[in-house]
């Protein structure tokens, strides 16, 4: 899944423009799609935080190369400097913390004066929010506290946010990635595979006879949502790019 998503991490990167030098973090980075489109462009240095070390072991093995300081962190205490970047970035990654608020604030906290700071998040609705409706009834509950994680992905509520934080929300953008399968049984294979949670919860779902229930919700969302052509399956995934700036610095008086 984080290969079929890195157009949305090349656009985040290319929105907050960054450029050769400039200090990039990515935060909660996943298998690093920003950072290591960051550091193609010249970023240095280049941190990617994520709490899940076996997704930041995939990021180095991807790119061993590349020069990138790869820190296992929680989004809401980053093991990070005051003030230390000029680009804060986020790919699908914030949006999932439970404390939204204390993101908000270490993004800011992180961030340089005059920093850019940009962020894509799934739109409410759009297929993975709906895919993970579908699956909740099968799935445990998310432990309790923080909002849900749409919140990012719906422009007034991603600028309350960042403007509480001390930032300065800027223009948000609708943006699309169409996942796309050679048939509606490969598109749920492939959901089914890459859903953590539902791998995890496999066995206790088969000994409970419903595996085929979630399979069967699964199918009919991807029925619902197809916009593919000639038996092929096309799924939108709708996101919005989350623009702010940090901030700048104030003159000193003579």
């Amino acid at each position: 899944m984080a290969w079929r998503l890195r157009p949305a991490a090349a656009r985040v990167v290319e929105v907050a423009d960054v450029a050769s030098g400039d200090a990039v973090l990515d935060v909660a980075c996943g298998t690093g799609n920003a950072a290591l489109a960051a550091a193609a462009r010249g970023a240095s240095p280049v941190v990617g935080v994520d709490l899940e070390p076996a997704l930041l072991a995939q990021a180095r093995a991807a790119a061993p190369g590349v020069p990138v300081d790869w820190r296992i962190g929680d989004a809401t205490a980053l093991p990070v400097e005051d003030g230390a970047f000029d680009v804060v970035l986020s790919t699908f990654g914030v949006m999932y913390a439970l404390d939204q608020r204390a993101v908000a604030r270490e993004l800011a906290r992180a961030a340089a004066p005059g920093a850019r700071i940009v962020l894509a998040n799934w739109v409410p609705g759009s297929f993975l929010p709906a895919m993970g409706a579908a699956l909740a009834p099968f799935l445990p509950p998310p432990p309790p506290g923080g909002a849900p994680p749409p919140t990012w992905g719906d422009e007034p509520a991603a600028a309350a946010l960042l403007r509480e934080a001390g930032l300065a929300p800027g223009p948000a953008r609708r943006e699309s990635i169409m996942l796309d399968f050679e048939a509606r049984a490969a598109a749920v294979a492939f959901l089914v595979a890459t859903a953590g949670q539902v791998v995890a919860e496999r066995p206790r779902l088969a000994a409970e006879g419903r595996w085929p229930h979630i399979l069967g919700a699964l199918g009919g969302l991807v029925a619902e949502r197809d916009e593919g052509r000639d038996g092929r399956v096309a799924l939108r995934c709708d996101y919005l790019v989350v623009t702010a700036t940090a901030p700048a610095p104030t003159p000193a008086r003579a």
